[in-house]
Formats: structure tokens, sequence, C-alpha cells
């Protein structure tokens, strides 16, 4: 009989009806786990997918191949480039589900023709004129990204394309190429040659600052052999343009124009915004609107003179210190591998004149603000070891460094590989488990089993002394909230028109009101209340039993207790990378700051109990997090299932008398997350109990 129900269906397939596709679709699913049964069912999806043109069906079907994937995964790869094709919707929330699909059903044998599609898309992205053409091509470099990490093999195909987006105007884009150049060229030492090669001739075409640093780091540790030294020193020569960066005529002007009329547009955007670090550090730091950026009027420097030099003259320092550590680090090299005192000599001289130059500028009055301490002392210490060099600098400048990135790679990759391992072992029964057959339990033992679950979630609405006694069992199922009243008449009198009437705080909706009940003495009644949950933050549920008896004329009333909804039934561990948290947080309007006030004295033991109560996931790696400092920074990450982000960034240290301080701040898109933590983490910080 099923297998002639499965013949029906699979005929069906062929409906004209889209809902009827749908729907047999997934009752082939549910029927049948056999192979041909399933890539019926896919196949079904993957031609909705392209037949339909509602999104919202598109999303729909791509969450119903999401689970294929899950369950079927051998048949889902088969059909791996059927789901790409769903690429060609111009919706990004497609896009992205479609690649989070892909991903996870890489092979060996299919990762050349995946790869070869995505590189398509990437060209498609240069020569299309939609508006969110950055952000898709942001996200395909990512997806080649991890293609690339999984299949070292693929690496050369991509690397060369990627780095033609160096120079890109969306700068998040720009910066995923740099750090998966700057992965690639470690993990891949074929390609170190070509790929410095390529960089130092694209170098000019970077526009943003933090690309531009990265790729000066890269220049810096991988330029090895006299040829790529001296190519390195002299591109960044001529991106710096001629020396000095100003002159005394300008400064002057500059002075004079400064008090009449207000600074040229540039990429730096002051405001003095704290700004989360990629350790986790928390500093209050001037905050740059990373975009392409126009050349400012007042002081000399366009992108015809050089991209470092325009960058310098908008007021950005800590590139200058970079700039200062990369040169260091290429002159340290050339002592190393070329045999002419003289021209290592000159190199070094040449290098000291630059340095010496943006200590001037930054000293200077051309610029709004002066150069800051920590990029001032950088630069000092870089002149300081081009006089002077030891051995053992040496060894830590041209050896420790990349060692550290070495060192960083290895553990991330062992992080993946470990949560990999603990996902594949998640086992439903252990080999010595009961094995329980529903069906054949004694009906009494389920009950008591539901029973005594149901104990630790019941709330007392009235006190034992009043007429009327209530308390609720409340479920929490994501969109809504059940609660099951329990009401018990513990008067002798008949109580007439009992009615629970209750009202909500913040964004809960009472579906519909309980309707009024006649209760006998010393009897219960259980009301059920459905109530709908539109977003993530503490709701308050408030009310009072009404009810009339023969004796008294007018009605009685039961105030209630408050049922308060925990956000923690709402959010649940996520993760993210560390530029997309660094994003979030420069964008999110809602802070909320905790100062810590606690008994835990251990740093790390404190953390551990902050992510417990609050239910986040720490991204700062565990080795960022070790040795005994007397600070800690940590940044957690959350989703709701609203899809809400909640970011938190956790800064302590130990004081003199052993307690620690400091503040905890949690920020997010809407402001009843960003409350709603933050008294959560009031409420539980203390700890000790």
């Amino acid at each position: 009989e099923k297998a002639k129900y499965i013949k029906i269906i699979i005929a069906l397939l062929n409906s004209p009806s889209t809902a009827v596709i749908y729907e047999c679709a997934g009752t082939l699913v549910s029927l049948s786990s056999a192979p041909s049964a399933i890539k019926a069912a896919a196949n079904t999806y993957c031609q909705l997918l392209l037949s339909q043109s509602d999104n919202n069906v598109k999303l729909i079907v791509l969450d119903r191949l999401n689970e294929l994937k899950s369950s079927h995964r051998d048949v889902m790869v088969d059909l791996i480039m059927d789901v790409l094709r769903a690429l060609s919707s111009p919706n990004l929330d497609i896009q992205r589900k479609t690649l989070d699909i892909v991903l996870e059903l890489i092979t060996p044998r299919n990762i050349n023709e995946v790869v070869l599609l995505l590189k398509k898309e990437v060209v498609k992205t240069q020569t299309g004129e939609l508006e969110k053409n950055g952000e898709y091509r942001q996200m395909l470099i990512q997806a080649i990204h991890s293609c690339a990490i999984k299949f070292p093999e693929v690496a050369s195909t991509v690397v060369h394309l990627l780095m033609d987006f160096l120079g890109d105007s969306n700068v998040a884009s720009a910066i995923d190429v740099v750090v998966f150049v700057r992965e690639i060229i470690e993990t891949n030492p074929k390609l170190r040659v070509s790929i410095i090669t390529r960089l130092l001739d694209t170098f000019y075409q970077i526009r943003a600052a933090r690309v531009c640093s990265c790729a000066l780091w890269i220049i810096g540790e991988y330029c090895l052999s006299l040829s790529e030294v001296e190519s390195a020193i002299a591109t960044i020569k001529q991106c710096l343009g001629d020396l000095p960066f100003y002159s005394a005529s300008e400064e002057g002007e500059a002075t004079d124009a400064s008090k009449k009329t207000p600074q040229a547009s540039s990429i730096t955007i002051s405001s003095r915004r704290p700004a989360v670090l990629a350790d986790g550090t928390y500093a209050t730091q001037s905050a740059a609107s990373e975009t392409a950026f126009s050349p400012p009027t007042i002081v000399q420097g366009s992108l015809a003179s050089g991209n470092l030099r325009s960058l310098l003259l908008t007021g950005d320092f800590f590139l200058g210190a970079v700039v200062a550590c990369t040169l260091t680090k290429l002159v340290l090299r050339l002592e190393e591998v070329q045999p002419s005192k003289v021209e290592v000599n000159k190199a070094t001289t040449q290098t000291l004149l630059i340095l010496v130059s943006m200590l001037q500028l930054g000293q200077s009055h051309v610029l709004p603000h002066p150069i800051d301490n920590d990029s001032y002392d950088r630069i000092v210490l870089c002149m300081r070891l081009l006089c002077n060099t030891g051995d053992e600098i040496r060894k830590i400048w041209l050896q420790s460094c990349r060692q550290s990135f070495v060192k960083m790679l290895s553990e991330k990759q062992l992080r993946e590989t470990e949560e990999l391992k603990a996902k594949a072992q998640v086992s439903h029964a252990q080999p010595d488990d009961l094995i329980d057959f529903y069906h054949l339990k004694s009906r009494k033992f389920v009950k008591d089993a539901d029973d005594a679950n149901k104990l630790n979630r019941i709330l007392q609405l009235t006190g034992f002394s009043d007429p009327v006694y209530a308390e609720a069992y409340v479920t929490v199922h994501h969109y809504d909230i059940v609660l099951d009243v329990t009401v018990i008449n513990r008067t002798k009198e008949t109580l007439q028109n009992l009615c629970l009437e209750l009202a909500t705080m913040g964004d809960l909706k009472l579906v519909e009101r309980p309707q009024n009940y006649t209760l006998a003495p010393e009897s219960s009644k259980q009301i059920k209340a459905n109530i709908k949950v539109s977003s993530t933050e503490t709701g308050v549920i408030f009310g009072n039993i009404v009810y009339e008896t023969s004796n008294v004329l007018e009605r009685t009333v039961v105030v209630l207790n408050d049922i308060h909804i925990d956000i923690m039934d709402y959010i649940s561990p996520a993760v993210c990378s560390d530029t997309a948290f660094r994003t979030m947080w420069a964008e999110f309007e809602w802070e909320n700051k905790v100062a810590v006030n606690t008994v835990i004295q251990d740093e790390k033991e404190f953390l551990n109990h902050i992510i417990k109560s609050i239910n986040m996931k720490c991204l700062t790696a565990p080795s960022a997090l070790d040795g005994e400092c007397g600070f800690l920074a940590a940044n957690l990450y959350a989703k709701s299932v609203f899809g809400e982000d909640a970011l938190v960034n956790l800064s302590i240290e130990k004081q003199a008398d052993g307690k620690l301080s400091g503040y905890i701040r949690i920020r997010s898109k809407t402001q009843g997350i960003a409350l709603s933590l933050g008294d959560k983490i009031t409420l539980k910080q203390k700890g000790g109990s």
C-alpha cells in the first residue's frame, strides 16, 4: 500500500499547481527515505527554485533543501549545481541561504565546478548595475575563501582573480580579499612569489586604510629575496610620494584656513565612539568610516601622488605606524640579503627620512588632529631599531611575528576541527541505552514524568490566604507563550462569572480573552491563555481574577503576581567572524553599559559565569584568554529566534585588593535586547550563590 501511495505522489509531482507540488514533495520525504524518492523530492524543490518568482516561496523551498541536506547529504551532493542556480535571484537573503547550503555539500569531486561558477558570479558583479552588488561580491569572496581553505589545491585558480578587488570601493569586500590572501600565502608556499608580485603591482589601487595595513603586513613578512625586498621598498616610497609631506608655507596657510573654513571631506569621520578591537579589548578612539577616500583640499595629496600619502594626509597615523614597521622589517631583511653595505645604508637613511617626515606631519598644524601617542611611540621605536639593531630584536621582528600568525591559523583550524567533531559525535542514544517503545509504556508513568518536569516551571500567582488560589505553568514556543493556569476555589461558596483578566507589557499580545466560568466550592479549573510574541525582550504579563458570589453584590478582585517572560527563552549562542562582530558593533545604536559588581575574584571564572548566565557564545579564542595578567577582554555573541543579533563585550581588571572591576557592554539593533540582557546580567553577575 505504501509503495502504491509513493508512486501516486511521484506522479503528482508533475502537477501544474505549485502548492500541490510542494506538498507532494514534503509528503514524499516523510513517507520514504529511499534515495530515489529523496532525489525526486530534491529535484522538485530545485525546479520550484527556478520557476517561482515569489522570494518568500524560494526561501521556504531553500529551508526544505537545508533539511534534506542535514538528513540526506549524499543525495544532495549530486544536485549541488542545480541548487547553485538559485544565485540568479537578485535577493541577498536567497543568495546567502543558497551559499550556506552549497558550502556544506562541497566534495573533492565537485569543488572545481563550484569554484568556477563562483568565479563567474564574482566577475558578473563588476559589470552589473545592481545596488547591492558589493554585498553580494563580499558573500562570494567569503564562500571562495571557505572553499580554498577546505581544498587548498583550488587556491591558485582564484587568488589572482580576487586580488583585482583589493581596491574595491566596498571596503568590507576588499578586507575579505586581503584576509584571504594573507591566509593563502602562508598555507600555500608555492603561491608566495606570484602573490607578492601581484600584490606589489596592484598595491597603488588600494584605497582603504584597513586594507592597506593588512597588505603592508603581508609585504613586510613575505618579501624574502633581494629583488622582492627592493621592489617592496620602491613601491611603498612611490605610494608615499615626495618628501616632505608639507612645507612651512602650507602649514601657515592651513592654520589660517582652519580658522575660517571647516575641514574638507575625507575618509575619517571623527566621532569619539567606543570601539571593540579584534582581541576583544574595548577602546575609545576616533572611528573611521571606511569608504573610498576623497582627497583633502587644504593639504597636498591626491590619488595621483600615492594612496598612502593621501591617507596619511587625512590624519590616519595608525597606518603611518604600519608603514614604519613594514619599512623597518624590509630594511632589516635587506641587511641579510644585500651584500653591498652601501645600498643597505642608503635604504636605511631613506627610511629614517620617511619616518621623521611622518612625525613632523603629525606634530604640525596642517592636520586637524595631532598624531596619537601610540603611533608616535611605534614610529620612534622603529627609528631606534634602524640606528641600533641587536640579534634578539632582529629575531623578534623577522621571525616571531610570523610565528604568531602561524600559531593563530593553526589554533583556528584546530577549533574548527573540534567543532566539526563535536557535531559528528552528537548521538541521540548510547550503545547500552534501553530502547523505550512509547506505545508499550504505562500511561500513568508518562503522566508522572511530565508532571515532574512541569513542577520546575510553575509560578504562584496568588497567596495561600486568598479565597481563590492560582498558579500558572508557562510554556514558551518561540513566537507563542501558553499559560496553563490552575484556579482553585478555597471557599465554601460557588463562584460565578469567574474570569481571568490578563494584560501585557512589551511586545506581547493576548490572542483572545479567556471566557467566564462557574466554580463550585473547593473545586478547581484549568484555564489556558495564548500570547503572541513579536520581538526579543523581557515582557511582563499581569492581571487579576474577578468573580461574583451570591452573598455579595459587588464583584471581588484578586490581584495576581506579575509573570516575567525570560529573554533567555528566545536567544541562543551563535558564531560570527571578528570582522562581522566589529561591523555590527559600529552600526548598532543601542548600548547598555553595566558596571561589574561581583564576589567572584577570578577573571576566567567570572567570564564563564556570565556566559552561562546569559546563554551566549564566546568569540574570543581560548588562546587569547590564556595566562594571568590581571586583565581580561572578551566578545560574546548570540542570535534570537527572530533573527536579531546580541553583542556583548566584557572588559575586566583585577584590583590590588583582589576584587574585579570593569564594564560589560551590550549592543543591539533594538532597545529591548540591550535593556533585557543588561537586567539579566545585573541580576546574575554577583555570583557566589
